[in-house]
């Protein structure tokens, strides 16, 4: 087994720099296509057997030291009662938003084991094949509830805020009950077998600090608290778009920071203190000519070495236009300028 990303989470002195990709998974690669061709994206979700394989096929055609668990942040969200559809031009769609107490009063707080039970085979079928760490994940409460409220993708996120500003019990009422399922969500995927586990908290970036401090950060830290209580796998948390927010996000209680590309990789490490940091380089890099790349990785990777820690990632999700040849290089980049044997 490869260990040298749980290393990395934990803090330890590790033999070179481990890398692995958000949506590492998806639409870049052709074998991911050739699959999706065939079924929808939920049925892919769905189905044990092709999550495990989408799952693989990064981590065996470029050779990342951890593979992330191929779902959606919102999964849970349709467990819990809710009629979810993807459009390809849209993205995911809720018809019913969430914004009156009569609907935050109908959502169920699952049992995962019965809602998701595809989520929790798809782990062990890939604990039983990986030589690399598992990561499982879900959405944070503040990025999930944003589209529970709002009825998909949002640029304002009109409706979130005025239901955060203008009627905060109702909103507060939704968040515990989010923050209810994505807690046993996760604890279900750390008994399952996940080996780390990451909060994606997409949208938390369009906080002002005193708003993420009241309506966003409690709900994390009773998240990783509960985890705390029953597992020991890495925690990591990624507040996107969260610059401003680090001196809160360090209070969360996570192993690992995840910093998108809007702060240099050595002050995210000098604000990071004692925690293990992941990140940071613009998706959009993997486009620059290879000469270029590799000089910015390996800029980055000496920029970090004070890190309690280190992972090396993009700064958010790799985009589908993304050529698989440019993932080569990166890979390759950072295993060879941090030294793997």
């Amino acid at each position: 087994m490869n260990d040298t990303f749980l290393q990395a989470c934990r803090g330890e002195r590790t033999a070179y720099t481990p890398v692995w990709f958000m949506r590492q998974a998806g639409r870049y690669l052709p074998e991911y296509q050739k699959i999706r061709s065939k079924v929808s994206f939920l049925e892919l979700c769905k189905t044990p057997e092709l999550a495990a394989e989408v799952t693989l096929q990064p981590v065996d055609i470029f050779g990342f030291d951890a593979a992330i668990l191929f779902s959606d942040i919102l999964i849970p969200m349709e467990a819990m009662g809710l009629a979810l559809e993807f459009s390809e031009g849209k993205g995911p769609i809720f018809a019913n938003p969430v914004r009156s107490q009569k609907a935050v009063d109908e959502l169920v707080v699952p049992v995962p084991e019965e809602a998701v039970p595809f989520v929790l085979d798809t782990i062990r079928l890939l604990r039983s094949q990986l030589q690399t760490p598992l990561i499982g994940f879900a959405g944070a409460p503040f990025t999930l509830a944003t589209y529970l409220i709002e009825g998909g993708s949002s640029k304002v996120f009109l409706n979130t805020k005025k239901m955060m500003f203008q009627e905060p019990k109702l909103y507060h009422n939704l968040l515990a009950k989010i923050t209810a399922c994505t807690s046993a969500y996760l604890q279900a995927q750390a008994r399952a077998g996940a080996q780390a586990l990451q909060l994606f908290d997409s949208w938390v970036g369009i906080l002002a600090p005193c708003d993420y401090q009241e309506f966003a950060l409690p709900y994390v830290r009773s998240i990783i608290s509960d985890l705390r209580a029953v597992t020991d796998v890495p925690i990591i948390y990624f507040a996107n778009n969260g610059s401003t927010l680090t001196g809160l996000t360090t209070t969360a209680g996570a192993d690992v920071l995840g910093f998108d590309w809007r702060l240099p990789i050595g002050d995210a490490v000098a604000r990071a203190g004692q925690h293990a940091v992941q990140g940071n380089i613009d998706p959009l890099a993997l486009f620059l000519p290879k000469k270029q790349l590799e000089e910015r990785i390996q800029t980055m990777l000496t920029e970090a070495r004070d890190a309690n820690g280190y992972i090396f990632n993009l700064g958010h999700g790799i985009l589908p236009e993304t050529p698989p040849e440019q993932v080569r290089i990166a890979v390759d980049a950072v295993h060879r300028f941090s030294g793997k044997p």
